[in-house]
């Protein structure tokens, strides 16, 4: 098989998949690839582009640690949901 051909083959192949695989569509789909096959081989061959020189990269900026995460023990409610004292009720008079 020669380069060509493979090639063919692979966007048939391609196109058959890209169209959710009909069935009876085989010359439709070889002609397609074919077409596309010819268009690359007659299409100039881009040069490789030439990459930006890299910037340097610069260090974040310290930040402060995060808090540590504590398990909280059974039976045990954490100071902010602990419910405050009640106030002192006002004698009625009666």
């Amino acid at each position: 098989m020669s380069v060509d051909e493979k090639r063919i083959r692979e966007f048939a192949y391609q196109i058959w998949e890209s169209e959710g695989k009909p069935a009876g569509q085989e010359e439709r789909h070889w002609d397609m690839a074919r077409k596309l096959a010819e268009a690359e081989a007659l299409a100039p061959k881009a040069a490789p582009r030439k990459r930006a020189p890299a910037k340097p990269k610069v260090a974040a900026a310290p930040t402060a640690p995060a808090e540590p995460k504590v398990a909280a023990l059974p039976g045990v409610k954490p100071a902010a949901a602990a419910k405050k004292p009640r106030a002192a009720k006002k004698p009625t008079a009666g």
